[in-house]
């Protein structure tokens, strides 16, 4: 079961891209000086990578006999946590663009 703070991680940033997302019909002259979509997309895959990294040093753990085995657990779980949020983000910005592709013009 992912931990609280994995789940947390992962629905902020969720929020954070659909804040981004939010602005962009906006006029560029009143819009805040955030961080841009591709910053934003660069973070989430930087947290995702380091969260599959922890739990392959955790495995690796276990394996010498150095961790228990519950620390392997949440460490997976928060990487598999982390990649159905990236892949629901994912899905979300496919049909956006599929939806794009389909106006009229």
């Amino acid at each position: 079961m992912p931990t609280p703070a994995a789940a947390a991680n992962a629905y902020a940033a969720l929020a954070q891209l659909r804040d981004q997302s939010a602005g962009l019909g906006r006029d560029p002259a009143t819009q805040d000086s955030g961080p841009n979509f591709g910053s934003v997309l660069k973070d989430v895959m930087t947290t995702v990578t380091a969260a599959g990294h922890k739990s392959d040093a955790q495995a690796q753990a276990v394996a010498m006999g150095k961790a228990n085995m519950i620390d392997v657990v949440t460490a997976v779980a928060e990487s598999e946590t982390a990649i159905q949020a990236l892949v629901s983000v994912r899905d979300k910005v496919v049909a956006a663009y599929e939806e794009i592709l389909r106006m009229p013009i």
